[in-house]
C-alpha cells in the first residue's frame, strides 16, 4: 500500500474486531501503530501480538481527557500522527418505547461524543497529508428495528465526515468513512445459527464480511493511494445496501 511505511497511526478502539484487523494491516504495511482499549491489559496483549513496535494504551474513548493523554503519548514517541482511525463503538438494541436516557447517552457518548473529542484531541498532531477514517455503518442510512439509537449515531458519523472534509481539506487532511455491513467478528460468532441465517439472507454475496476485508478498505483510505478521496463513505457490505 503506497505511502504507509514509517507513518504514525493511531487506532482508537483497536484491541478487537475491525479495529484490531486495521491495526494489524497498518503494522504489516510498515506503519508505527498505537492502539487503545478501555482495558489496558487487552491493549498491551494485542500490541505484543501485532509486534513491529506496536504500542497499546489504556484509554476510554468516551473520555476527552483520556484522548488528550493518548495523543500526548504518541507525540512524545514520534511527534505526529499521520493516520487516525476512530473505531470505538457501541450497539445495544432498544425499541422506541423502551429507550431510556441512559441507553441514549451511552450510545452518543461513545459513538459520537467520543469520536468528536477524540478527533479534536488528535488534530493538533495531524500532519499535512494526514488521513482520518471514521468507522460508520450501513445502519447510518437505513432503518433497523430495535436499533434506532445506534443507527442515529452512525448517521451522525457520516454527517461529521462531510463537515470535517469541508473544514480540513484545505489543510491537507482527508476524512472518510468506512461503512461495514454485518461483519463476522467475535461478537457475531456467538449469535445463534438461525439468527445468523436471517442476517446473511439479504446479502447479495451470501455471507458476512471478514474483519480483514473491512480493514483493507480502511487501509486504502488511509494510504496515499487514496490521496484525492475525501468526504466519501466506502460501504463494505457485500452489496446489501446497494440492492
Amino acid at each position: 500500500m503506497a505511502g504507509m511505511n514509517s507513518k504514525v497511526a493511531l487506532v482508537i478502539g483497536g484491541a478487537k474486531g475491525i479495529g484490531l484487523a486495521i491495526a494489524e494491516q497498518l503494522s504489516a504495511e510498515g506503519a508505527r501503530v498505537f492502539i487503545t482499549s478501555r482495558r489496558g491489559e487487552d491493549a498491551q496483549m494485542v500490541a505484543e501480538r501485532i509486534g513491529n513496535g506496536a504500542v497499546g494504551i489504556a484509554a476510554d474513548a468516551a473520555s476527552p481527557e483520556d484522548m488528550i493523554d493518548v495523543v500526548a503519548k504518541v507525540r512524545e514517541a514520534h511527534g505526529r500522527i499521520d493516520a487516525l482511525v476512530l473505531n470505538a463503538g457501541l450497539s445495544e438494541p432498544s425499541q422506541i418505547v423502551d429507550i431510556t436516557p441512559e441507553h441514549f447517552d451511552r450510545h452518543f457518548d461513545v459513538n459520537v461524543r467520543g469520536m468528536v473529542f477524540g478527533f479534536q484531541a488528535a488534530l493538533p498532531a495531524m500532519t499535512q497529508g494526514g488521513s482520518v477514517v471514521l468507522l460508520g455503518s450501513i445502519a447510518g442510512s437505513a432503518g433497523y428495528a430495535g436499533y434506532g439509537t445506534y443507527c442515529a449515531t452512525k448517521a451522525a458519523v457520516r454527517s461529521y465526515a462531510r463537515t470535517w472534509t469541508a473544514e480540513l481539506a484545505p489543510k491537507g487532511i482527508r476524512v472518510n468513512v468506512v461503512a461495514p455491513g454485518p461483519t463476522d467478528t467475535d461478537m457475531m460468532a456467538s449469535v445463534a445459527d438461525d439468527v445468523r441465517a436471517t442476517i446473511v439472507a439479504p446479502i447479495p454475496m451470501g455471507r458476512m464480511a471478514r474483519p480483514s476485508e473491512v480493514a483493507a478498505a480502511a487501509l486504502f483510505l488511509l494510504s496515499d493511494d487514496a490521496s484525492y478521496i475525501a468526504g466519501a463513505e466506502l460501504c463494505v457490505d457485500g452489496g446489501l445496501r446497494q440492492t
